[in-house]
């Protein structure tokens, strides 16, 4: 069997093309600090993968203020925490690329197999064009039209479809819990990277650890 038979492969953006995770939590924590609620890396984690919104929600339930504030003045907060961290990505360079990331892409591409990009981030253009690999990627979810949030699989399913690709032939790669189970949810094969997504069906720890030839040979020899 040969990489033919791999008909698509779609990537989660951050933590695994490039760590804006650490500036999504500065621009939540100033947010959480304005809004007197406490918030630390710990607490962070439950918003890996999650909407901006339902982060929000989590962050607002976690200091006690679920009810004090209207859904607009909800999504108020959600468009300030949000120029926060655009702020704080005009920092972004291609040096800001994970390890080893725009060679894999490459390498994929290479093989003529389509690339797809399935972030939640209403930035990941402005992420792409500042890492400077916008064309590396033949399609990306566009947030706004994706009603259902991970783990639900509608925006892997939907990238499949816009490349033309069966998710049953088709690999993710995602960083968060709920981005695997969305994976998962669409019927293609999960690549995790880190180490707590044993549920994945390749793991590795840290993008350094993922190789195209190793991640062919496991999802051909799942088939």
């Amino acid at each position: 069997m040969t990489s033919k038979h791999i008909e698509a492969v779609v990537f989660d953006l951050d933590g695994v093309i490039t760590d804006t995770a650490h500036y999504h939590y500065l621009a939540w924590k100033q947010l959480a600090d304005e809004l007197g609620i406490p918030f630390d890396e710990d607490f962070n984690e439950n918003l890996k993968g999650v909407s901006r919104v339902e982060s929000l929600t989590l962050i607002l339930a976690n200091g006690n203020q679920s009810d004090a504030y209207t859904d607009s003045e909800i999504e108020d907060l959600a468009s300030q925490k949000n120029e926060y961290y655009k702020q704080l990505i005009q920092q972004l360079t291609p040096e800001d690329i994970l390890p080893g990331m725009k060679e894999l892409i490459e390498e994929i591409r290479s093989e003529s197999i389509p690339v797809g990009l399935a972030s939640v981030s209403k930035n990941a253009q402005t992420v792409l064009h500042a890492l400077e690999i916008e064309h590396l990627f033949d399609y990306c979810a566009d947030v706004a039209k994706i009603k259902q949030s991970k783990p639900d699989p509608e925006i892997f399913l939907t990238v499949c479809e816009a490349l033309e690709a069966d998710p049953a032939q088709s690999i993710g790669v995602e960083d968060a819990k709920v981005g695997v189970q969305s994976i998962q949810g669409s019927g293609m094969y999960a690549v995790g990277v880190g180490s707590y997504l044993e549920q994945a069906d390749l793991m590795v720890n840290e993008t350094t650890e993922l190789s195209w030839t190793q991640i062919k040979q496991a999802f051909l020899h799942k088939q």
